[in-house]
């Protein structure tokens, strides 16, 4: 479902010299016995995941929209980034669909959160907070506010049937209050940390509400598990992207730029952001994901990329088949000199763009560029696309020398906001 394509990228000659160590980190892969093993579930998640927890998510969803026109989910980070991701990679940005999604607890901006609860005050609402532990502070200050919220509006019996909190199995101040509550809850794996979670009930949830079809999406995952099983450089494509980017690396090229040309992928780059950021963003080390949208970024950033310093290359990601395509119209009087265009397809235009913007970083700005061609933006493709980043992810980090699956670096600003804030 993925082509790999890296002969823009001028590292296929090195891909081999790094066997040794890929084999290496498979192993530890496989066997979970590598620096941050006790979050490795993701790996063998598309077959093992708990099909009755699956199969309640599908229950929960049903429900939410046969009673509600409106789904609050309160999340951060690895909480919202994928389900957000991948409903609008599979639905686009103007879904024709009869219940609304909306994400808070991810800011502590007064004007969005505020704006939120003016724009549901008249709707049919239920809550779906996400947090492993319960007291992250956005989630937790959204949940209260839209909690009393609810209870304001249904009164506190039929408040807490509209909430359902996706938490800890057994431990956490969420789990403890959810269970006094009596709210219905979801489970996230102890085994999966946030920004691995998508195709766990903290993804697929909200993606089940919004109407994406979870079992091909899982199907999808499955098959890119099986597909990049192997440990052989040549025959796996994700652990060709994760070596390329050390290679990449070794070269000078410190920041990598996610590309695409679809408007509904923006929220999938800031998923692969935090997946490959936060991973491997350690002890100094790591590249810096960055990520633009074209043809957009290209009157604001071409400049840049085309002329400016080269301490970047690009992953471009190019969809074969369009969600939608329509033909451009001819106009008799070809006022605006575009009637040269008539007769292609808006997405005939769109990839010329691509192509031609790829000629010339590569050709003349010297910019390498890895290529995935994904066939389409279909739920099936988000989940074989999200398994091909998490087994590329681990393994690229682990080349680097640091733990891809835990963040220290979160806890400074962290304490530093709790103390100018007079926590106790």
């Amino acid at each position: 479902m993925i082509k790999l394509d890296l002969s823009y990228a001028h590292v296929e000659n090195e891909l081999s010299n790094y066997q040794n160590e890929v084999s290496h980190y498979h192993k530890q892969l496989v066997e979970k016995t590598g620096l941050g093993n006790d979050y490795v579930g993701w790996y063998t998640w598309p077959t093992d995941y708990d099909k009755t927890e699956f199969n309640k998510v599908k229950e929960l969803a049903k429900m939410i929209r046969e009673n509600a026109d409106t789904l609050i989910v309160c999340g951060i980070g690895g909480s919202y980034l994928g389900s957000r991701a991948a409903i609008e990679m599979v639905q686009g940005l103007f879904p024709n669909r009869d219940i609304d999604i909306y994400f808070v607890g991810n800011t502590f901006s007064s004007t969005y959160i505020m704006q939120l609860l003016e724009k549901v005050k008249d709707r049919n609402v239920y809550v779906n907070v996400i947090s492993k532990s319960g007291t992250t502070t956005e989630t937790a200050m959204a949940f209260r506010l839209f909690k009393h919220f609810l209870e304001n509006k249904y009164g506190a019996e039929e408040a807490r049937k509209r909430i359902i909190a996706t938490t800890d199995k057994a431990r956490g101040t969420l789990k403890n209050f959810a269970t006094n509550m009596g709210y219905e809850t979801l489970t996230i794996p102890d085994d999966i940390g946030g920004r691995y979670s998508v195709l766990t009930s903290v993804g697929l949830l909200p993606i089940a509400v919004a109407g994406v079809d979870i079992d091909a999406m899982m199907k999808g995952a499955y098959d890119a598990s099986i597909a990049y099983a192997s440990e052989e450089i040549a025959k796996n494509d994700a652990y060709k992207y994760a070596v390329s980017r050390r290679i990449l690396e070794k070269q000078g090229k410190n920041i990598e730029l996610f590309v695409s040309y679809e408007s509904h992928l923006s929220m999938l780059a800031e998923w692969w952001k935090q997946l490959f950021g936060e991973s491997e963003g350690k002890e100094n080390k790591g590249l810096f994901p960055a990520s633009v949208n074209f043809s957009t970024d290209l009157h604001s950033m071409g400049q840049f990329v085309q002329e400016g310093s080269k301490d970047l290359f690009e992953t471009l990601v190019l969809i074969e088949k369009p969600n939608l395509d329509m033909v451009f119209p001819s106009d008799k009087d070809d006022y605006d000199q575009m009637n040269y265009l008539s007769g292609k397809t808006l997405d005939q235009v769109n990839k010329s763009a691509a192509l031609g913007t790829l000629q010339a970083h590569h050709d003349e700005g010297g910019i390498p560029n890895i290529i995935l061609n994904l066939e389409d933006t279909s739920a099936y493709s988000f989940g074989y696309l999200a398994q091909f980043m998490f087994i590329a992810c681990g393994m690229s980090v682990y080349l680097l020398g640091v733990n891809p699956f835990n963040q220290p670096g979160v806890e400074v600003y962290k304490k530093n906001m709790f103390r100018l804030l007079g926590k106790k």
